[in-house]
């Protein structure tokens, strides 16, 4: 709720007018039955058809300026509530931004889409009807209390029981509804879960001709969401109809007691029309009262939901005393030196507290333009080891050291301008091809994206589409076949010339001709730059300086092709399973 209140107070002076124009409209409010009895009690009394016109004119100017402030009221709040979703959404896009690949695999992307959309609009929603009705009902209430007492102090006490009746109907049901709404949003991030996994695997579902089982599977899940928000429905269902029954029996017996009350001469006519009528407003205030009721339940279930994402800390944070200039004098000294360009020094790594090591004691040094081959098994932890070097994930021992400085002393910024990487699976992003190069270097030129994309083998085919540059890419590349896009993915990490590149089973979708052209283009164009190559395919990284093979998380050995394939057995069963034996044996010619 600190939070919350944090977004509110940067539009405190519409937040306090807002609830200011609702009290102000409650106000006029409170004074028409005063203007009604008048009517009755001097005007149709008396037959005196003047006053009841006049009279009549002053209902229609409260009516008036009753409008006015609740119109300004509304646009006050609304502003506020938008505002205020805005800013939330923009601070938790920013933090989700800032967590580390442990973070996000721990929560869950789609427990993250679920909290930046229905979790923030429910807030929004939330503050505006907070801002609209939760001093106008209470208002309007306690005001419509205290003119009962001015008239008659045993009918205000009339008021004052039912009153108190209904706040503990009201207040009983938010305590039974609140943790209900909690569970209900949990299943609602299972069914944004199950159709996401849907949606991104779709060629999958249909291919295995499993479209049945999965319609079956999501209205499962769509029918126990359905259940619980039935359960919870029922229960908040109940404030109308029990605020109804309360307030018509509170009216008939004020009717009943009124009765004597203007036979005794205690109260008049008019009076009694009056009281009637202020019952009336607390049953209509009420009634709002319990939609925001509810709707504040949700709210505050949802905003528990988003601080508990915000109460994640990044488990990946700069040192207190790294700065970007710091990093750039240890980049400026160490360059001087022979240390090693990439140091793992005894590093082990697991992905949960207490689980199994993917890596254990890891320990290897590359030196500055050297070609490093990452070969093994699936899940022997390539693609763990090279996550490392960027601090995607931190080590759970031991040390990672670039430049003879460890990873951890660099700001992250300047850590990964180091590096260039190419995932596993090709991420482009709608827009043309110039801006999806520019994502590897802002200011990059026209002839550097060129060049890249020469080295990338990628030129040739963005040529023939015959608009250069300003070829359009779709969402995730869709107009692109899997080796086009992987082949761009790797031009947009050599155009920024990183010290480091990472291509992480980047070439997996290239014939054998255009993967040996790629590593010969890019050994001939990344002059000094080092270069890990992550691949299953042996004839990829058997040219490389040195070949590091990965066995159960364990290195089974590191050095050529040749010596490995003389001392490995890891390395030598590798080669067999894809190459003739004497093929293994000799030595590839590009």
């Amino acid at each position: 709720m600190k939070r919350l209140l944090s977004y509110i107070r940067d539009y405190k002076v519409k937040a306090i007018l807002a609830p200011l124009f609702k009290c102000l409209e409650a106000c006029f409010e409170l004074f028409v039955p005063l203007v009604i009895s008048s009517m009755i009690d001097i005007g149709i009394r008396n037959n005196d058809m003047g006053y009841v016109i006049r009279m009549g004119l002053m209902l229609i100017l409260l009516s008036a300026v009753g409008l006015a402030s609740s119109l300004t009221a509304q646009y006050f709040a609304a502003k506020v509530a938008i505002h205020t979703g805005k800013g939330l959404r923009n601070d938790l896009f920013k933090h989700i931004n800032s967590l580390s690949y442990k973070d996000i695999d721990a929560l869950g992307t789609s427990t993250l889409i679920t909290r930046m959309t229905s979790d923030i609009n429910a807030v929004e929603s939330g503050v505006n009807m907070v801002l609209r009705l939760f001093m106008r009902s209470p208002f309007i209430v306690f005001g419509a209390m205290i003119m009962a007492f001015t008239i008659n102090v045993k009918a205000g006490v009339i008021f004052a029981v039912t009153i108190t009746v209904l706040f503990l109907v009201v207040f009983g049901i938010i305590l039974t509804t609140s943790p209900m709404y909690k569970n209900n949003q949990t299943q609602l991030d299972k069914i944004m879960k199950t159709t996401r996994e849907n949606l991104l695997g779709v060629r999958v579902v249909r291919a295995f001709n499993r479209q049945q089982s999965e319609i079956e599977q999501f209205r499962r899940e769509n029918d126990r969401l359905t259940e619980m928000q039935v359960s919870v429905g029922r229960i908040s269902a109940l404030l109308n109809p029990v605020t109804y029954v309360i307030i018509n029996l509170s009216i008939v017996y004020l009717i009943y007691r009124g009765a004597n009350f203007v036979f005794a001469g205690a109260i008049t006519q008019g009076a009694l029309v009056a009281l009637v009528n202020y019952m009336s407003q607390i049953l209509v205030e009420l009634i709002k009262l319990a939609n925001l009721v509810v709707q504040v339940t949700r709210a505050m279930a949802s905003m528990n939901r988003i601080d508990g994402v915000f109460s994640v800390k990044p488990s990946v944070v700069e040192s207190a005393d790294v700065s970007l200039e710091t990093a750039l004098t240890q980049n400026a000294n160490s360059s001087i030196g022979n240390a090693p360009k990439v140091s793992f020094r005894n590093v082990s790594f697991s992905y949960t507290e207490g689980s199994e090591p993917a890596l254990s004691s890891i320990t290897f040094d590359v030196s500055r333009g050297e070609t490093i081959g990452v070969i093994g098994g699936t899940g022997s932890g390539k693609t763990t080891l090279i996550n490392l070097i960027p601090r995607f994930y931190d080590v759970t021992s031991g040390e990672i050291d670039i430049d003879g400085k460890p990873v951890k002393s660099y700001a992250l910024s300047e850590l990964r301008k180091k590096i260039g990487i190419v995932p596993q699976r090709s991420v482009l992003f709608r827009g043309t091809l110039r801006e999806n190069m520019q994502w590897g270097k802002e200011d990059a030129t026209d002839e550097e994206i060129i060049a890249a994309l020469k080295t990338a083998q990628a030129y040739d085919f963005v040529k023939q589409k015959g608009v250069g540059l300003r070829l359009k890419v779709e969402q995730e590349g869709r107009n692109f076949s899997g080796g086009q896009k992987q082949r761009l993915a790797i031009a947009r990490a050599i155009v920024r010339n990183p010290e480091i590149l990472i291509l992480d089973d980047s070439a997996s979708a290239l014939d054998f001709a255009t993967d040996a052209a790629l590593r010969s283009a890019i050994k001939r164009d990344t002059e000094n730059m080092t270069v890990f190559i992550i691949s299953q395919r042996v004839s990829t990284v058997r040219n490389s300086d040195k070949i590091i093979v990965l066995d159960d998380g364990n290195i089974a050995g590191i050095g050529t092709h040749d010596e490995l394939y003389r001392n490995c057995e890891v390395y030598r069963e590798i080669c067999l399973s894809q190459l003739k034996k004497d093929e293994a044996a000799g030595k590839e010619a590009d």
